[in-house]
């Protein structure tokens, strides 16, 4: 799966820097989104699969901090993103006539920008609060990862601060962004609504679907993970267990993987420029 990742995502950055065709904003936050899915997963899975083949599971305290400040930057990078996605989509259906007018390259080089440069301030924020916790007892992580709610659960100490500023992150980096895609949507499905043309109707709805679909499995398992911070619990109530890892296994591993796999698959032009890329033969 981390292979695929790789070889998926690293195909559609190159293909979105290569292809003249796919010098437009939405495959420009397509390759921003890659190029994140890449860095996520290898803030995690090379780590994982030393301790699954070595049986070595250790980690330093150094090390689980930078562990866990890639993992929520990437995260709340993601969410921000998706919404400018779902604007991106949103000027392009909705004011096809000023889309290039309103989305010039100034712009959307500063939305991604904001974007990473918010994750990155959001995820410095939680892992200093996290990581000036004393920690006692045997200090074991029951996680795949140092993910930091499971290591939250490890603080002999008040951690209301923490649930406070997580409260406050999940509103914007979760919420805010959800909001705007879910309003973009409202007005891009009214205006499909209206066209007369079922060619350009399905067009539109097209374009949207991959997006749409990234949108649902992100969130859908990013939301039961953070929505309501499960920090400290009762001794012999660890409800941290199988399936909650399984969750966040799954929007680490498993959404960066099929991401490539939605948008190549609902996308021609995607499609089209990575097989050129693929059959192109070298230069003697």
């Amino acid at each position: 799966m981390y292979l695929v990742i790789l070889i998926g995502n690293g195909l559609l950055i190159i293909a979105s820097i290569f292809d003249s065709h796919l010098h437009t904003p939405m495959y420009f936050f397509l390759g921003n989104l890659s190029f994140l899915d890449i860095c996520y997963t290898s803030s995690s899975v090379p780590s994982t699969l030393v301790s699954l083949i070595s049986k070595k599971r250790n980690i330093s305290f150094s090390g689980c901090a930078v562990q866990m400040f890639l993992g929520f930057a990437m995260g709340s990078t993601e969410c921000l993103l998706l919404g400018m996605m779902a604007f991106d989509r949103y000027v392009a259906i909705c004011n096809p006539l000023r889309y290039l007018i309103i989305m010039n390259k100034v712009v959307y080089v500063l939305m991604a920008s904001v974007s990473w440069l918010s994750g990155g301030i959001n995820s410095i924020v939680q892992t200093f609060l996290a990581m000036r916790l004393p920690f006692c007892g045997n200090n074991i992580i029951n996680h795949f990862t140092c993910e930091i709610l499971a290591v939250l659960k490890l603080a002999c100490a008040d951690i209301s601060l923490n649930i406070v500023t997580m409260v406050i992150s999940n509103m914007a980096f979760l919420v805010l962004p959800l909001l705007v895609i879910f309003f973009s949507y409202m007005f891009i499905l009214y205006t499909i609504l209206r066209m007369n043309s079922a060619t350009g109707r399905h067009k539109a709805f097209s374009t949207c679907s991959a997006h749409l679909t990234v949108v649902i499995i992100f969130y859908g398992t990013i939301f039961f993970m953070y929505a309501k911070p499960k920090s400290q619990e009762l001794p012999g109530e660890d409800k941290f267990q199988t399936s909650d890892k399984l969750i966040s296994l799954f929007y680490g591993v498993v959404t960066p993987m099929l991401n490539p796999i939605i948008y190549s698959l609902r996308n021609k032009d995607v499609k089209t420029a990575v097989k050129y890329l693929l059959n192109r033969k070298p230069i003697r």
